[in-house]
């Protein structure tokens, strides 16, 4: 059984607002209308609206073969009934069922999406374009490829990753079992004799994590609390953002995806027919970064102002000269939508170059810090018992 929301019209004319328990939706039609009541509207209450979204990858799936069933003359509310029936996520599938219900009932696709929750506002802006265009299937075909090539992205970066943090967590316990385990036992060798630095540093070391792990616990626990507690600020997630900027390559690997994702975002709201004021503020809420979305509001102002796109963004300081100069030629020659995208894609390009490079730098770096610190303990151990060997 499952519970429905329903508004309906009593006899008298008052609207009736509720909740009420069936097997199907026309289960629940029959026994308002047993009741009395005239309904206008019932809806599963399970689907209703959610602020967590849907899975990017199976929303890639999802528009695409809705685009490719538009595109072969299957009406919308049969193709949204199709997808309903898929098995391979209840969560999308119930979404798309909920979606059916409403568009059966006279809403737009666009307005069912964000009744229902979990799509992001750049795809219901878009869609909501293209019902307004007659280019619907375009539209959900470019939304399809674009989640698609943000998801590979995502899963190539990830799966670049598994090996060094594999390294790092193997390496951090070795390190750990060295000093709670090991080091403890040359204590009592070492005691009374005069030993050098690095091995003070390592019974020290190995005394703190042995005896006052609870303090650096608890400490650990409350930093963490307390940074994700103060980075939603938007003061600290600026700050942060300034900081994160100066880092060297890292900096400009960052400056340069959060302007990789501005510019392919607002290129492809563009070439659905979405007005710059509109596409801009969207866009800025996709970006993920504080400062970026500062430069765009303000570019958001100027543009409104009958400035040009170029202008403010050239005077932020996040844009290279070659974006700023490209992005002139695009409003010059009335083809922005298709040079930011172009724009995107050469960001994308350079990003995924270093990102490459560094992964492949890191693996060794982490074999060599490691090496590093196996051979740091050896010796703090070794030379003061070398010594006591000579002195013997």
């Amino acid at each position: 059984m499952a519970v429905f929301a329903y508004r309906a019209r009593a006899a008298d004319g008052r609207r009736v607002d509720g909740r009420l328990e069936g097997s199907s939706r026309a289960a629940v039609v029959g026994e308002l209308q047993s009741r009395g009541l005239s309904p206008m509207q019932v809806r599963e209450a399970v689907a209703a609206r959610t602020t967590r979204r849907l899975p990017e990858r199976r929303l890639a799936a999802v528009y695409a073969q809705l685009a490719d069933l538009l595109k072969a003359g299957v009406p919308l509310l049969r193709a949204l009934r199709l997808l309903g029936r898929a098995k391979a996520d209840p969560r999308v599938a119930a979404a798309m069922n909920t979606i059916a219900e409403q568009v059966a009932e006279g809403e737009r696709l666009a307005d069912a999406m964000r009744s229902v929750g979990g799509f992001p506002d750049i795809h219901v802006a878009m869609v909501q374009a293209g019902e307004r265009g007659g280019f619907l299937d375009d539209v959900l075909a470019e939304l399809g490829r674009f989640l698609e090539h943000q998801a590979d992205r995502r899963a190539t970066v990830l799966g670049n990753l598994i090996y060094p943090a594999m390294l790092v967590l193997i390496g951090l316990g070795i390190v750990v079992i060295a000093l709670v385990y090991f080091v403890p036992k040359f204590e009592t060798v070492f005691e009374g004799m005069e030993m050098p630095l690095a091995t003070r540093i390592l019974l020290g070391t190995s005394a703190f994590a042995t005896t006052w792990w609870p303090l650096g616990l608890a400490v650990a626990v409350g930093g963490a609390i307390a940074w994700f507690s103060l980075r939603r600020r938007p003061e600290i997630q600026r700050s942060i953002a300034g900081w994160q900027l100066r880092l060297p390559i890292a900096g400009e690997l960052i400056r340069a995806l959060a302007v990789a994702r501005f510019t392919r975002i607002l290129g492809t709201l563009l070439e659905n027919g979405i007005p710059m004021l509109v596409a801009l503020r969207i866009s800025r809420d996709a970006t993920g970064h504080p400062l970026l979305a500062e430069a765009i509001d303000a570019a958001a102002d100027a543009v409104g102002g009958g400035e040009s796109l170029s202008t403010p963004l050239e005077r932020s300081g996040l844009f290279g000269e070659d974006v700023i100069e490209m992005i002139g030629v695009g409003e010059a020659a009335n083809t922005l939508p298709t040079v930011l995208v172009g724009v995107a894609r050469n960001a994308e390009k350079r990003t995924d170059r270093v990102l490459g490079m560094l992964l492949k730098l890191m693996e060794p770096a982490i074999l060599l810090a490691l090496a590093g610190a196996v051979v740091f303990i050896f010796l703090a151990l070794v030379v003061p018992m070398m010594e006591l060997g000579s002195e013997l």
